[in-house]
């Protein structure tokens, strides 16, 4: 059994509209779906992506508007990373986040290549890559207004997990998950050891898991922005049940087989208290829509939609354009 890469990332925001606000007119990446958290059905759940819902390719908010601040720390996910095709793409978000005055850094390099750190309105600590194309294959992009194919973010990145000690994670990640050790850079805290990068699939940005140490750094105390779990592909439904058999094999408690509709899931901890997830390629996104509505309007999984007025009736109303 081989995980394919990244499949998601699943955050927390205090403002959906302002949230769907940056991902969509200033990212411009496609709201792919407007649901709700199956988990507690009075709060909206969006998932940003590509043109298509290309599994990989989308990052997730869950709304909870009382969520208070974000104190970082380690035992997190402390990075989002999202893939552009350039280095003249890159330049392109560099001057685009200039002109709507959002946080950014400078353009880094990052083991080998070039990078850009920037933030949301409630602290989402994210980055843009350069990917060469040579690993796991790009989304299709979204064309937006002013964001043309050849500059538009085609996929998640790295994520970045920030540790105490990493040791039994890396054990997670290589002999359980079958990642492997690809490289390090060096950490930019002074003292901390180098960034250990992890690797699935075809390789490339979007499989990637960059482990960074801190021993200086409390726990994390989440929320708005905080990332809430990171989920890798299972390509394939025949070795859905098969991780769930080898996670409890390996003593972990799991959430058991958790049929999400658009994918199918398995949740566990690893030992640093990270949330994973193990979602599934298939069923996909247009399941329930036609592709070229996707997001337009709210999808309720089959089994929820009996509840729909209900459901309905306790959502609050979203200032959000198509």
């Amino acid at each position: 059994m081989k995980l394919a890469g990244i499949h998601h990332v699943s955050a927390i925001t205090g403002d959906v509209d302002k949230n769907h606000d940056f991902f969509t007119r200033i990212l411009g990446m496609r709201l792919v779906k407007k649901s709700v958290n199956q988990d507690s059905t009075s709060s909206y759940h969006l998932f940003y992506a590509d043109a298509v819902g290309t599994p990989g390719t989308d990052m997730t908010y869950f709304d909870i508007p009382m969520a208070g601040r974000t104190y970082p720390g380690v035992s997190s996910i402390s990075n989002s990373g999202f893939r552009v095709k350039s280095d003249e793409a890159l330049q392109f978000w560099k001057t685009r986040f200039e002109q709507y005055e959002v946080p950014h850094d400078q353009i880094t390099e990052r083991y080998g290549r070039n990078t850009l750190y920037f933030e949301d309105f409630e602290g989402s600590r994210l980055m843009l890559v350069v990917d060469d194309g040579k690993g796991i294959p790009y989304g299709e992009a979204w064309v937006k207004d002013g964001i043309s194919a050849e500059n538009a973010i085609v996929g998640l990145g790295p994520v970045t997990l920030t540790v105490r000690k990493s040791a039994s994670t890396e054990k997670v990640l290589q002999d359980i998950l079958g990642f492997t050790l690809a490289g390090s850079y060096p950490s930019k805290i002074e003292n901390m050891p180098d960034i250990l990068v992890y690797t699935t699939g075809k390789g490339g940005p979007a499989g990637e898991v960059h482990i960074e140490t801190r021993t200086d750094l409390p726990m994390e105390r989440p929320g708005r922005g905080s990332v809430h779990h990171v989920a890798f592909r299972v390509p394939t439904m025949e070795d859905y049940p098969k991780w769930e058999e080898l996670l409890r094999s390996h003593g972990f408690t799991t959430s058991g087989l958790v049929d999400r509709y658009y994918f199918k899931s398995i949740y566990f901890r690893e030992p640093n208290g990270i949330l994973y997830e193990l979602a599934t390629d298939e069923p996909g996104f247009d399941s329930d829509e036609p592709m070229e509505s996707l997001g337009e309007n709210l999808a309720l999984p089959p089994f929820l939609e009996p509840q729909r007025a209900q459901i309905e009736a306790k959502l609050r109303p979203l200032s959000i354009n198509k």
